[in-house]
C-alpha cells in the first residue's frame, strides 16, 4: 500500500473521528483497532496494542508528571500562592499600571512552581482581574498580562508539557525542562516592555494611584519571610536538574516535600488541601497516560504502514531548508491550536515531526522548546484556545471572547519574537543544557 494511502486512511480517520465527536483517547483507541488489522495482520496487532498499554505509560521518564502536579496544587491549595501574591504586591511599590507588572512577576514565580499553565490562569484571574477592573484598568491590560503569563508554565520549568514532549519525541527531559528557563525569563522581560509601552501609549488604561510608602526594613522582612522560602524551592528543583545532583523525577519528589514542608511551617496545610491536590494530580495524568497509551500504537502504526518514513522523504525532497521546514511545522502547529488542545497536538503531530526533526538534523532540545512554544501561542488562539475560556470564564460579565482573544495577541506576537530569535540565536535555548 502506497505510504499516501496509509497516511490517509491513520490521519484522516483521526480527525473524522474526533470531528464527530468522539473524545481524543477515544478516537485515537477506534483508529488503533482498525489501523492493526489492516497494517499489523489482525488479532496479533491487537496484541501489540496491548503490550504497547503497559510500555508506554510505565516508562521512568513520565515519572516527574504527576510529582510536578501534585507540587503546583499543594502550592496553590494551601494558599501559599496568595500569600506570594500579596508579597510580591508590597515590593513592586508606585509603578504605573503596576497591578500587569505584578501579575507578570507573579506569574512567572507560580510558572516555577506550578508547571500547569491552566492553574496559573485560573488563579491569577480570579484574584487580579476583580482588583484591576475596579481600580480602572481598561480590559486589555487586566486580561492580557493574565494570558501571557498564564503561557509561562509551558516552558519555565518544572512544566509537564515538556517533560510529556520529552518522554514523547525522545529527548533529554532533564535537558529540555532546563533549556526553558533563560528565554521563558526573557519573555517574562518582554511581557513587561509591553506592558511598559502600552502604559506610555495611552496612560488611562491603567490609571495610576497612590500606595501606602513603606520602609525599607519592612520590604526585607515581607521578602525573606514570603518571597525568599519559595525562591529557594524554585532554585532546589530547577538548581538540582541543572547540576545533575538529581534527575527530573528526583527534582519533582523534592519540590513535593519542599512546598509540603512550608506549607507545613506556615501551618497552611491541612487534610483538605493535601486531598484536593492528590486527586487534581490524579485526575491529569490518568487522563494524559490514557492519551499516550493510545498515542503510542497510533506512532507504531505510522512506521510500520510506512506513512511516516514516506512523508519524511517526500519534506526531505522538497527544495526547502531546514528553515523553511521548521516554519512549516510551526505553522501546522498554529492551524491546529485554533481547534484541539496542546496533548492532542503533540500527540498527532510528534509521530511525523521527530523524524522529519531528526533528519534535518536539528538539535532535539532546541526545536522541542520552539514547539513547546508554538503550544503556549497554542493556549490563546480562537476560537478554542483553552486558556480564553478560562479567562472568559472570571473576565467582567459581558466580555465577548473576541475581546479577550483582542488582549492576547500582543502576548501572542511577543512568544513569536522570541521564536524568531531563537532561531536567529540558537544558543538562547542550548547554552544552559549544554553547561549542565
Amino acid at each position: 500500500m502506497d505510504w499516501t494511502v496509509s497516511l490517509a486512511i491513520l490521519v484522516g480517520g483521526l480527525l473524522f473521528a474526533m470531528g464527530i465527536g468522539l473524545p481524543v483517547a477515544l478516537a485515537f483507541f477506534a483508529v488503533n483497532v482498525i489501523g492493526v488489522y489492516v497494517f499489523m495482520g489482525g488479532s496479533r496487532g491487537i496484541d501489540q496494542m496491548l503490550s504497547n498499554a503497559t510500555t508506554a505509560v510505565s516508562t521512568y521518564s513520565l515519572a516527574p508528571v504527576p510529582l510536578f502536579l501534585v507540587m503546583g496544587s499543594l502550592f496553590f491549595y494551601s494558599g501559599l500562592a496568595r500569600r506570594v501574591l500579596d508579597a510580591i504586591d508590597l515590593l513592586i511599590g508606585r509603578l504605573p499600571g503596576r497591578l500587569s507588572y505584578l501579575t507578570v512577576t507573579s506569574g512567572t514565580v507560580f510558572a516555577a512552581l506550578s508547571g500547569s499553565s491552566l492553574a496559573n490562569t485560573g488563579m491569577l484571574g480570579a484574584l487580579m482581574v476583580p482588583e484591576m477592573v475596579n481600580r480602572g484598568y481598561k480590559k486589555h491590560m487586566a486580561l492580557g498580562p493574565i494570558l501571557g503569563s498564564g503561557g509561562l508554565a509551558v516552558i519555565i520549568p518544572p512544566s509537564t508539557l515538556a517533560v510529556l514532549l520529552g518522554s514523547l519525541a525522545r529527548i533529554d527531559i532533564g535537558a529540555l525542562l532546563v533549556a526553558g528557563l533563560i528565554p521563558g525569563l526573557v519573555l517574562a522581560v518582554f511581557y513587561a516592555g509591553l506592558i511598559y509601552a502600552q502604559t506610555k501609549l495611552d496612560p488611562e488604561a491603567a490609571p495610576f494611584y497612590e500606595v501606602e510608602a513603606m520602609p525599607l526594613s519592612r520590604r526585607l522582612w515581607v521578602f525573606t519571610r514570603d518571597v525568599m522560602p519559595m525562591a529557594i524551592i524554585i532554585a532546589a528543583v530547577v538548581g538540582s536538574i541543572l547540576t545533575g545532583i538529581a534527575t527530573p523525577t528526583e527534582s519533582g519528589a523534592l519540590g513535593v516535600f519542599a512546598v509540603g514542608f512550608l506549607a507545613l511551617a506556615f501551618r497552611a496545610l491541612d487534610w483538605k488541601a493535601i486531598e484536593k491536590a492528590v486527586t487534581e494530580a490524579a485526575r491529569v495524568t490518568g487522563m494524559t497516560f490514557l492519551l499516550i497509551t493510545a498515542s503510542s500504537t497510533f506512532a507504531q502504526l505510522l512506521a510500520f504502514s510506512g506513512a511516516s518514513s514516506g512523508l519524511v522523504r517526500w519534506a526531505t525532497g522538497m527544495e526547502m531548508g531546514p528553515t523553511q521546514m521548521l516554519l512549516v511545522m510551526l505553522l501546522i502547529l498554529f492551524v491546529l491550536g485554533m481547534f484541539m488542545d496542546q496533548v492532542s497536538m503533540m500527540l498527532i503531530t510528534l509521530p511525523v515531526f521527530v523524524p522529519l526533526a531528526a533528519s534535518l538534523h536539528f538539535d532535539m532540545v532546541w526545536w522541542g522548546l520552539i514547539m513547546l512554544l508554538m503550544l503556549e501561542v497554542s493556549f490563546t488562539t480562537p476560537p478554542f484556545g483553552l486558556l480564553l475560556f478560562v479567562m472568559q470564564g472570571v473576565a467582567p460579565p459581558g466580555t465577548s471572547l473576541t475581546e479577550v482573544a483582542r488582549a492576547a495577541l500582543p502576548y501572542m506576537l511577543c512568544v513569536f519574537l522570541l521564536i524568531a530569535l531563537l532561531i536567529v540565536f540558537p544558543p538562547l535555548a542550548t547554552w544552559l543544557p549544554e553547561n549542565m
